[in-house]
């Protein structure tokens, strides 16, 4: 089954694009999980991953949807990308990218980080972030962005709880 398009989000997607992405960090957040201080977790997620994830997608898509969009197989959502802008930075920022576990190792993403760069560059910016974890559950995403031609920029992020 060949990729037959990406386009941009539409309110329609929403429950499928939720789906897919609850699908695609279900065997990477135990990973997370057991990779950071109990305390932080539990912080972070005091109602589940699940719930958290959920929300904050859903507030992505309803924030700014034209910054948002989907990949589609026979007319399904099987990956989401969302972009934001920092010209502040000359940069662009792949906000959030996710392939519905069926779907993934097919080029899926690889097509939405080349679209995500293909806007950036339209709207005059000279470099794209991506952001993930340095736990194992994050290492294909690693993987993937450095395969890509990122670099990573390694970032110390220290909690104490009080």
């Amino acid at each position: 089954m060949a990729l037959t398009e990406i386009r941009p989000y539409a309110p329609d997607h929403r429950d499928a694009v939720l789906d897919l992405v609850l699908r695609a960090w279900q065997d990477i957040m135990p990973r997370t999980r057991d990779a950071v201080p109990g305390f932080v977790y539990d912080n972070f997620y005091p109602e589940g991953w699940q719930a958290r994830q959920r929300r904050d997608v859903a507030a992505l898509l309803e924030d700014d949807p034209a910054a948002a969009w989907v990949a589609l197989k026979d007319d399904l959502p099987v990956g989401i990308l969302c972009l934001r802008a920092h010209p502040e930075d000359r940069m662009g920022e792949i906000h959030l990218l996710a392939v519905d576990p069926a779907h993934q190792r097919q080029g899926i993403g690889t097509a939405l980080m080349a679209r995500a760069e293909e806007i950036l560059r339209d709207l005059g910016l000279q470099m794209v972030m991506v952001e993930t974890l340095g736990d194992s559950g994050h290492a294909p995403a690693r993987k993937t962005y450095e395969g890509q031609g990122f670099k990573p920029w390694p970032v110390a992020r220290y909690f104490k709880k009080l």
